[in-house]
């Protein structure tokens, strides 16, 4: 039997919010293999899909730039060791011009050589990891949240406030995709192999599992897709019924989150 790590259960955990015990189990079932252990888990206890977005686990901040006509934008994720260095005003005054640099093109050996300046002058590991642009068809709301932690994009056509009320919205629920057409067929392949299993699992009589499977995937794409989300400030309506009402569209977003998918060291006890 594969032998299970500490950590290996840990990120497991983190991934399902599920407890220990349950999170050993299902590693030992699955050989070892992370993803197969977290489908057994989604099966057998309807734990949440992974929701790698919300585990922030290095410093930084995301630098924000958009064009004075509102048409172009960009996002940059600078990161570095301590939230000390993240207030830092060089550190600040770096993040702002990359993402303006990043609007009109790639960061290069220019910014490049700046960041190492700056690894010495301050005295931290500084990296400059990703960074997303956008083009607007309509124009471009910007949201900045929690401390530059967050940082969002979007391009929509209406009024002011529904590009700012949509981009906060997406700042707290992080959707993963515009529409469930956007969805990739292989995720919605994937999610419906492990909503029959969980259906079959269930005991139900054909019939009615099938119509388990229908609704358990309608929702799920609902959840993953920005038009199908309860709107934060009225979740008795969809973005989408949201938008129609006030004869407004979204064409597209992005988003970064600070330390997004990276692991923080644990401190030595």
């Amino acid at each position: 039997m594969a032998e299970i790590s500490a950590s290996l259960v840990k990120e497991l955990r983190e991934l399902t919010g599920l407890g220990m015990m349950e999170c050993k189990k299902a590693l030992s079932e699955a050989g070892g293999d992370l993803r197969k252990a977290e489908e057994l888990l989604r099966i057998k206890s309807g734990a949440k899909a992974s929701k790698a977005a919300g585990r922030v686990a290095a410093e930084g901040v995301i630098g924000s730039f958009v064009s004075p006509d509102g048409k172009l934008g960009a996002l940059v994720e600078l990161n570095c060791e301590t939230d000390f260095v993240a207030r830092n005003d060089d550190f600040l005054a770096f993040a702002k011009a990359l993402a303006e640099t990043a609007a009109r093109r790639d960061p290069g050996p220019g910014e490049e050589d700046r960041r190492q300046k700056l690894v010495q002058k301050i005295g931290e590991n500084i990296t400059i990891r990703r960074h997303k642009r956008l083009q607007a068809k309509g124009r471009l709301a910007l949201y900045v949240h929690a401390g530059a932690k967050i940082g969002v994009l979007v391009d929509f056509e209406g009024a002011d406030e529904v590009g700012k009320d949509v981009a906060m919205h997406i700042a707290f629920a992080k959707p993963r995709h515009l529409s469930r057409s956007d969805v990739p067929p292989d995720v919605v392949a994937q999610e419906r192999k492990i909503q029959e299993a969980r259906a079959r699992e269930s005991g139900k009589p054909a019939e009615i599992a099938a119509k388990m499977v229908e609704g358990a995937l309608n929702k799920f794409l609902g959840e993953i897709s920005l038009m199908g989300q309860p709107f934060i400030k009225d979740d008795k309506q969809t973005i989408e019924k949201m938008l129609s009402a006030k004869k407004a569209k979204v064409n597209a977003y992005a988003f970064l989150v600070v330390g997004e998918g990276i692991e923080k060291p644990q401190p030595a006890h």
